[in-house]
């Protein structure tokens, strides 16, 4: 029987640090955008309840699959067992690194 992958996707997304777990990663159909399918998140039997994890819970319920943009993701990693999803903040100082430029339309170049 074969292994069933699973990986941590951690992705930054309006000033905070997102940390999912999934079945499956990609680079999806859609240009400049990881694609993440299968949301793994934890044991539904345990007494103690992580906010955290409930908040994210709550925002991917009806999702089946989601695009994460490029420039957004941290990193990915393969794991071998799934831990708390989990949101947190930006650690300190990180603002101080410089977006990737962004254009809007009607402004010239």
């Amino acid at each position: 029987m074969s292994k069933q992958r699973l990986y941590r996707v951690t992705f930054t997304n309006q000033g905070q640090v997102y940390e999912i777990y999934a079945r499956a990663v990609s680079h999806g159909g859609l240009l400049g955008f990881v694609e993440v399918e299968q949301l793994v998140f934890g044991e539904k039997s345990t007494v103690v309840v992580d906010p955290s994890e409930e908040k994210l819970k709550s925002e991917f319920a009806s999702v089946t699959r989601t695009y994460i943009p490029v420039h957004a993701v941290v990193r990915i990693d393969e794991v071998s067992k799934a831990g708390p999803a989990k949101i947190s903040p930006l650690p300190e100082g990180s603002g101080k690194v410089t977006p990737f430029p962004t254009f809007t339309k009607g402004k010239d170049l």
